[in-house]
């Protein structure tokens, strides 16, 4: 009786949070988003205990800026690193890490970083990680048999990567190293941001020999009519599925379900990288657009949240954004909040009441030109290019696909998004705005 009361009382205090980042996953590449092709079990059966997220927006449409967004609660209107530039976080930046360590948390990044360089203010381990295991680089995360990882601020050697045969497979790596951090942390509290790299392709090796997708052992889509390349995809999803399996199945084996926050993510649209076929899979849904656009698919997600006996499963279309994930987090850690941030806070939706009321969602994008969106309710304002183009304008509600621009049929909806494209963000230095014709 004294056991099952102090268990009790210890699951009135901070959760665990485990945070599962998966990269270039599609809003449709899963089967409890509508996969038909590609089966993904472990994460349909997380999707059956958790909160499904209809509406949830990443921070942009690559990779780096997206991950700013989520650690720091800002948009890109706002935010730090807008790009996939090599850049740094600053010492006056805040991230969940830090927040969360405040509150008494042991921190762990395990994965995919993007947000600093060695030896700089941005790294891990200045940005509130007690642990960091990965990659610094966006780009050097490109390869799934690096010979070189990153544990704290020490480059250590892969041996196994050396030579024509490369056995030390990035993603392998990773789901050992999170087991190991859930094994030795499970009394809590813990912050684990496992950030994988799958199903991001070798662009590099895609040059080489037009395959960049990197999969280790037996394929089990291998004897599929498909090329090369998406049978290699498929294959790929499916041992990302089977690593979120197996720590789910840690967290359940050590009995620290009802303790423990999990969230599952995508950090953009699905790529056309790697010789891959978006379209084969209809990666991106019902949605229009991948990696690299501002429309639907390229900044929708999969998200799921599960915490056992604190949530109940179900279905949600509220209307929610990585920059949220800050403000989140604190509120259910029992941490302040930072001020100044662009997100909210959905723990209210968490427990099924509604989310806080707010005027807008802002994104922009630096590639290719300027590139603007703004979600404002049902309605969507996409702007290409250059700040003089026209804004095309969607209603969601409607016309989730975006297949039909309404601009012309709603003037004072085109105003009101204009005026917000102006008002919603500051210049940058360090992402100046170049226009494109």
């Amino acid at each position: 009786m004294a056991g099952a009361a102090a268990t009790a009382a210890a699951r009135t205090t901070k959760p665990n949070i485990v945070f599962i980042l998966a990269d270039d996953l599609g809003y449709g590449d899963l089967g409890c988003y509508g996969q038909k092709l590609i089966a993904t079990p472990n994460i349909d059966k997380l999707a059956s205990e958790s909160l499904r997220f209809n509406q949830f927006y990443c921070g942009s449409t690559v990779c780096a800026p997206s991950r700013c967004a989520l650690m720091t609660g800002l948009h890109t209107g706002h935010a730090r690193i807008r790009g996939n530039a090599r850049a740094d976080l600053l010492p006056e930046d805040v991230t969940i890490a830090e927040v969360l360590k405040g509150v008494g948390y042991r921190t762990a990044l395990v994965g995919k970083w993007g947000l600093g360089t060695a030896g700089n203010s941005g790294v891990p381990n200045r940005q509130g990680f007690d642990e960091f295991y990965g990659f610094l680089d966006q780009k050097h995360a490109h390869t799934q048999y690096p010979t070189q990882l990153w544990e704290n601020e020490t480059e250590i050697f892969l041996d196994g990567n050396f030579g024509p045969r490369r056995t030390d497979y990035a993603q392998d790596l990773f789901t050992r190293r999170a087991l190991q951090f859930l094994n030795e942390k499970k009394d809590g509290p813990f912050f684990l941001y496992l950030s994988y790299t799958t199903p991001h392709a070798n662009n590099e090796l895609t040059k080489q020999t037009g395959n960049g997708m990197e999969i280790p052992g037996e394929n089990p889509y291998a004897n599929k009519p498909w090329p090369k390349p998406d049978r290699d995809f498929a294959g790929v999803v499916a041992k990302l599925d089977r690593d979120v399996g197996a720590v789910l199945a840690k967290i359940r084996e050590l009995g620290i379900d009802e303790d423990t926050l999990v969230f599952f993510a995508s950090d953009n649209g699905p790529h056309r990288e790697g010789g891959n076929n978006p379209e084969l899979f209809d990666s991106n849904g019902p949605l229009r657009g991948i990696k690299r656009d501002l429309y639907e698919g390229g900044i929708r997600t999969p998200f799921l949240a599960r915490w056992t006996g604190s949530i109940k499963p179900g279905v949600t279309d509220s209307v929610c954004a990585f920059w949220d994930l800050l403000p989140t987090l604190s509120e259910i850690a029992g941490a302040k909040t930072p001020a100044g941030l662009d997100g909210i806070s959905f723990a209210p939706v968490l427990h099924g009441r509604a989310l806080p009321a707010r005027s807008y969602l802002y994104w922009e994008f630096h590639e290719s030109g300027f590139s603007q969106a703004i979600r404002m309710g049902k309605w969507k304002g996409v702007r290409r290019k250059n700040r003089q183009s026209a804004i095309e304008l969607f209603e969601l509600s409607a016309d989730p696909g975006e297949t039909r621009d309404v601009a012309a049929s709603a003037p004072e909806v085109v105003r009101q998004i204009a005026t917000l494209m102006i008002s919603a963000r500051t210049d940058s230095s360090m992402f100046p705005i170049r226009e494109r014709t």
